[in-house]
């Protein structure tokens, strides 16, 4: 794993900094400890940060065809390299190395832009093509690396694997993007291809970039997409084949010249790839957990009983329950708003993981892919009742019971109906991304002011969910929720989570259950498969039966979740208040000065629990601080 940056100018001739190139890249030297490297050409200049994961000798990027012509740096891993490799020196190409990196410069050679169709894997690369005259920027199908961009008013390009990498340059825009403000008070993070400041983009999963000299304005491609039930999975042998695929897209995962484990959580997903991995290698699987002092936060039971059963090299931490000591160093780490509280855990599983290993495998996506998430079953609930009474009815009805209804944080969940109301007065688009805010519109409504609310124009985060819906390759509720969180809350927060946390330890983390062609496959599986009832990722559960216990494929689902209430109420409970109504926090020009106490206040004094409101506030107040200083 690694990280890359660049410049390049869109006029020939121009002389690149290599001093502030070299900044840059030294910037995000976390993502790659081992090595650097430098290519500098007509009007460009690539950079890498290099952790050494396959080809440790001959590795060393950029990497160059037979003549140098074409050179490309890259941060990833193209697992079926070896195939791409003989099929390429069938066709005439000359290796010089034994790395995957040098298949993405003679797959371009040969095919060009579409060289991205032949890759299994996750990346983001650069390639310059100095016969051409092409810059080409990818980044892999379901965007587990992330890549950074920004058109400079001098005509420079610049990229990079982190935010941070990109404001190294004194002429990066920072200033904020109010519609991502929007985004992040609804989501929770900045949607792709936003980030927070205006004319910096995040280039989307499944595309690429292709630029020359001269060329404006920067039109991405698509190259791939989610195809949620295009292609039906038959049913016959549906537990086998969804086994046999997965233990396939592990297995091309444990291909590493360097130590290699994985993470277990005591869920069904990373218990999963333990599982596989186990019966994939000889020797024991190297797996880590992360346990809280708080017993309903505390999984490690679990991650133990499947330790045991596969006789695994464990490795258990228990962190404090008021470890939040980490809260200035992830608002440090994602470089943009981002208030996804499990960060914390998965930054400390991390750096127990890379004490032992370099390589980790993870559980990630099960969740979107195969509907495992609660979420799921209410909303097919309520897009059934919706159904029954058209939207003309269900608006003014149920709008007004969303109006008046109180918020009972507090209560049964029978009697919370506040968030159910008002998406029965939506469409499902509507009532999907209600059910998803972390403050619902009319929430973002009392919290902003009335001078940024004009600014805003009209716009709200409910733009994104509808661009997404309408590319949506399919007509049936579940599949259609599952692929607006894959296109935003997989890539958004979980993988962007994830990528950061991880990068930070120079740990490369490897996620089989979003390898591209069993995401192919298993978006065939029906819907009724994949939700049956109430049980969320139902055949999925049902095919690892015989390889997991019960207590552990049917157990409640518990989330990697940290004590926000009782943290606010009490350790944390001067920070928050010094924080959230610090002056530069009242005076940003976005807030109600009004809402902001009153969501501390009524917090504090235990009539509503805000954490999640209040949390997602305290990580927008510390990006700020750092702008401030």
């Amino acid at each position: 794993m690694c990280g890359i940056a660049g410049i390049f100018h869109r006029q020939p001739g121009v002389e690149i900094n290599r001093e502030l190139l070299a900044r840059m890249n030294t910037i995000q030297s976390h993502r790659g400890p081992d090595d650097d490297g430098y290519h500098f050409d007509d009007s460009i200049g690539l950079a890498h940060r290099r952790l050494s994961i396959i080809d440790l000798a001959g590795g060393h990027q950029p990497i160059y065809n037979e003549t140098g012509s074409v050179s490309v740096v890259f941060n990833g891993e193209i697992y079926n390299f070896a195939e791409l490799a003989e099929e390429l020196t069938e066709l005439g190409h000359q290796f010089k190395t034994r790395s995957d990196t040098e298949t993405i410069v003679h797959a371009w050679e040969q095919w060009g832009p579409d060289c991205v169709t032949r890759f299994r894997g996750m990346f983001a690369f650069a390639i310059w093509d100095n016969d051409k005259k092409q810059l080409f920027l990818a980044r892999d199908r379901l965007g587990i690396k992330p890549l950074f961009y920004s058109q400079l008013s001098t005509g420079e390009l610049i990229f990079g694997s982190e935010l941070k990498v990109l404001t190294q340059h004194p002429l990066c825009p920072r200033a904020i993007n109010n519609h991502s403000v929007e985004d992040y008070f609804a989501l929770g993070y900045v949607p792709e291809p936003k980030t927070i400041y205006q004319g910096v983009n995040k280039l989307e999963p499944g595309h690429t970039l292709l630029v020359q000299h001269g060329d404006l304005p920067l039109q991405p491609q698509r190259y791939w997409d989610i195809p949620m039930d295009q292609t039906p999975v038959s049913e016959t042998d549906i537990k086998e084949q969804l086994v046999e695929r997965l233990k396939e897209a592990v297995d091309i995962r444990l291909i590493s010249e360097v130590p290699l484990g994985a993470f277990l959580s005591g869920g069904v997903d990373s218990s999963a790839v333990v599982a596989l991995m186990a019966q994939l290698q000889d020797d024991p699987v190297n797996t880590c957990s992360i346990g809280f002092d708080v017993p309903e936060f505390n999984e490690t039971d679990f991650a133990q009983t499947v330790a045991d059963r596969y006789q695994t090299n464990h490795h258990v931490k228990t962190v404090s329950s008021n470890d939040f000591g980490l809260i200035d160093k992830l608002s440090e780490l994602y470089d943009e708003p981002y208030a996804d509280s499990s960060a914390m855990p998965t930054y400390r599983v991390c750096q127990l993981a890379r004490e032992r290993v370099t390589v980790a495998l993870s559980g990630d996506g099960g969740d979107e892919l195969l509907a495992g998430y609660r979420r799921y079953n209410w909303h097919l609930k309520e897009e059934s009742f919706r159904q029954k009474l058209p939207l003309g009815l269900r608006r003014p009805l149920f709008g007004t019971l969303g109006r008046v209804y109180p918020k009972l944080d507090w209560a049964p969940r029978y009697l919370r109906g506040k968030t159910t109301f008002q998406s029965m007065s939506y469409d499902w688009i509507e009532g999907y991304l209600n059910s998803m805010s972390i403050l619902r519109a009319d929430e973002r409504r009392r919290l902003f002011n009335d001078q940024f609310k004009r600014d805003l124009n009209g716009y709200t985060a409910l733009e994104v969910f509808r661009h997404h819906a309408a590319t949506c390759p399919t007509d049936h509720p579940l599949s259609q929720v599952q692929y607006l969180d894959m296109k935003t809350y997989l890539v958004g927060d979980i993988l962007t989570k994830v990528d950061r946390a991880s990068m930070a330890h120079s740990l490369e983390v490897r996620v089989p259950i979003l390898d591209h062609k069993f995401v192919e496959w298993a978006a065939g599986i029906s819907p009724e498969q994949r939700l049956q009832g109430s049980e969320g990722k139902a055949v999925f559960k049902q095919a690892m039966e015989p390889h997991l216990p019960q207590d552990v494929l049917y157990r409640k689902k518990m989330g990697f979740a940290v004590p926000l209430c009782d943290w606010f109420r009490g350790p944390l409970k001067q920070k928050l208040e010094s924080s959230l109504l610090s002056e530069h926090m009242l005076d940003s020009g976005l807030f109600n000065p009004d809402t902001l106490r009153w969501l501390v206040r009524s917090h504090l004094n235990g009539t509503r629990d805000n954490s999640a409101s209040l949390w997602t506030s305290l990580m927008f107040e510390r990006f700020l601080n750092r702008e401030a200083n």
